[in-house]
């Protein structure tokens, strides 16, 4: 295949494993996959789940979590290990947390800001090692070629997971009581 090998051999000092988890979004990598190039979903496993980015119509979060090697819709490629971390779970997901807010739903772009740069940026924090390049090509390539591509293909969509259902809740929580204030105070000031 045509990629470039890190020059890192490096998986880092820690003791827990960060792994990038591969799928294939068409079946035309199957053969694409052999010359350096593919249109692939990743996402990051580390303490046995898996933290993923996807797009939405909403400024929440993309990042979602879920059970290694089985996010829904793509067919599971392959595991690579990018390297380690000394972080526990909860130091993994106030990363997760930080990167947040830029890896908003709403921000999603296929060439640009995708889930493979939202990987790459997690195993970056996580690690100090990068994806491989390979994984992320074909987005590399079509920055070149921006200008010409539809901009409907950003329209990818992913079912949002646990941490922006979290987000969700609290968000319909606060509105909720903000709907029971306006509620009273209008009952209140309508009163003889």
């Amino acid at each position: 295949m045509l990629c470039r090998k890190s020059s890192k051999n490096d998986v880092g000092s820690g003791s827990v494993p960060v792994h990038l988890n591969v799928y294939d979004l068409t079946p035309i990598n199957g053969y694409a996959y052999w010359f350096g190039l593919g249109v692939y979903h990743s996402g990051v496993q580390v303490h046995g789940v898996e933290f993923a980015f996807g797009a939405h119509e909403y400024s929440l979060t993309g990042i979602f979590e879920g059970e290694p090697k089985r996010c829904e819709g793509f067919a599971f490629r392959k595991t690579i290990l990018i390297g380690k971390t000394d972080m526990r779970p909860g130091e993994v997901k106030a990363v997760m947390e930080e990167l947040a807010a830029k890896y908003r739903g709403n921000a999603y772009n296929l060439i640009t800001k995708n889930c493979n740069h939202f990987c790459n940026d997690a195993c970056l924090r996580l690690t100090g090692n990068p994806i491989p390049s390979w994984v992320n090509r074909l987005a590399r390539i079509g920055f070149m070629c921006n200008c010409v591509l539809p901009g409907t293909l950003n329209s990818t969509k992913v079912r949002h997971h646990k941490m922006e259902e979290k987000q969700c809740e609290g968000e319909k929580q606060a509105l909720a009581t903000k709907a029971k204030k306006l509620s009273a105070s209008n009952s209140s000031s309508s009163s003889p």
